[in-house]
């Protein structure tokens, strides 16, 4: 059984535990209506993606 020899300091401890932050996903920019829309989905602003419109959006 692993058993450490020695007391680990807080420091280090909390060091390690430091990395679980969350991170913004990447937005970018409707070409259509301008808004920020999460890359490779319909914009949920406007309903189109690629170009297109997909979704009927009443305005």
């Amino acid at each position: 059984m692993a058993v450490p020899k020695r007391k680990m300091s807080k420091a280090r401890r909390d060091s390690r535990r430091a990395n679980w932050k969350l991170t913004v996903p990447g937005m970018v920019e409707c070409p259509q209506c301008h808004e920020l829309k999460m890359p490779h989905r319909v914009c949920p602003a406007c309903g189109s993606y690629d170009g297109k419109q997909v979704i009927a959006k009443a305005e």
